[in-house]
């Protein structure tokens, strides 16, 4: 992530090149300082060179580390009273004084997108790569961290970043990038804004003319990357999957095996995290199909998540291989949103309701499916509805 110019570290320059000089007071410095009666905390600023795209991040970063920011002026002009804009628009105050926790933009305000391109990818470092499948489950999933604290990736929730696998194809050309779906909140799994995760499955898939077992190749490097191996990032990416800024919002999410990473980062950002400007009191019901208990991916996490707020998350299992529906069939995601298609119907009617669905491309068709029976008691068209939430906004899905 971005490191203030004073440390050496050069901004990065393009298309918003613009760089500004905070003024900030009360910044910790170290365990002896912060002690909030150490002098330090009391009296003296920094001033920190930011480029404008690294602005709002820089403000979390001063805020959670103590610190005031008294002005804010472009780099390059003077120190007058006409170049500084004091912040929130009000003359500076002695630090000493109490003030309020800074409120920051809302995440949509400022929605990353490709940082980091195929031709200049930024190049992270595997610090995390273990195994979520348990024993007796299916395939093997990987969860990956990445260091990415040397340069300028930010992302939002919901977004996915692209990797790309070292080496070349059978035509002599180097490896395409694949997309993968972030599995961590914007400030990453240490929340320190120093890292980025994925939730990674090994594709594997008989060759249809000799039988051979094929494996993905990115997948495949992923899966195997050794913790301390540099690793090519681009990114990041879309729009589609963002977290809602509403915290009193109703947040379905329906979900297939490894699409459960951007559910992970909403979860995770909801109820784990603590925010100044962000509190979900909202509700969160997440159904998640898979096909053994095993695998079951963040099983303990998540199930700890609904002992704790059972009043704002629900969480329901589709295990196809354990468990049958109401037809003697195997239980898909699609069958439990039949089960509960009425209290969807009613859910999804609110105004601040938002429905999102990742996985596999073949559930959509029961969700449809099922959602259709409940509308229909109503006399609504489910399709020319769902038509009418996606145009609002409030419909969202990811499949492949």
């Amino acid at each position: 992530m971005y490191r203030p110019s004073g440390t050496g570290v050069a901004p990065k320059m393009g298309v918003n090149s613009r760089v500004f000089i905070f003024e900030v007071e009360g910044m910790r410095q170290g365990e002896n300082t912060d002690k909030l009666n150490f002098p330090i905390r009391r009296s003296g600023a920094v001033y920190i060179t930011v480029p404008y795209e690294r602005m709002n991040q820089e403000m979390r970063r001063i805020s959670q580390m103590g610190g005031k920011i008294v002005s804010i002026r472009p780099a390059g002009e003077p120190q007058t009273a006409s170049t500084v804009a004091p912040v929130n628009g009000q003359q500076s105050q002695p630090s000493e004084e109490k003030t309020k926790p800074m409120t920051h933009a809302k995440a949509k305000t400022d929605i990353p997108v490709n940082i980091y391109r195929p031709n200049n990818p930024y190049m992270g470092k595997c610090i995390e790569n273990y195994e979520l499948v348990g024993e007796g489950g299916l395939g093997t999933v990987r969860h990956l961290t990445f260091d990415i604290s040397g340069g300028d990736l930010r992302y939002l929730e919901g977004q996915s970043i692209g990797i790309i696998p070292p080496g070349k194809d059978n035509k002599g050309k180097p490896h395409k990038l694949r997309l993968y779906s972030i599995a961590s909140t914007r400030h990453g799994d240490k929340v320190d804004d120093k890292t980025v995760s994925l939730c990674v499955r090994q594709l594997e898939y008989k060759h249809p003319e000799t039988g051979e077992t094929v494996y993905g190749v990115c997948s495949t490097y992923l899966c195997n990357l050794e913790v301390g191996a540099d690793v090519a990032i681009t990114g990041p990416v879309g729009k589609e999957m963002l977290l809602p800024d509403d915290e009193e919002a109703t947040v379905v999410m329906m979900a297939t095996g490894t699409g459960i990473a951007p559910f992970r980062a909403f979860l995770w950002r909801m109820f784990k995290e603590q925010h100044e400007d962000y509190k979900f009191r909202g509700l969160a019901w997440l159904f998640f199909g898979i096909p053994y208990t095993a695998n079951i991916l963040y099983k303990e996490e998540l199930e700890q998540l609904q002992r704790e707020f059972p009043d704002n998350f629900r969480l329901t299992y589709a295990i196809s291989r354990e468990q049958q529906n109401p037809q003697g069939g195997r239980m898909y995601i699609q069958d439990r949103i039949k089960e509960n298609a009425d209290e969807l119907w009613q859910l999804v009617q609110k105004e601040n309701t938002h429905t999102y669905i990742c996985g596999l491309k073949g559930m959509e068709g029961g969700i449809d499916e099922g959602m259709s029976v409940a509308a229909g008691k109503f006399d609504v068209n489910w399709s020319d509805y769902q038509k009418q939430l996606k145009k609002a906004e409030r419909w969202h899905v990811e499949t492949y």
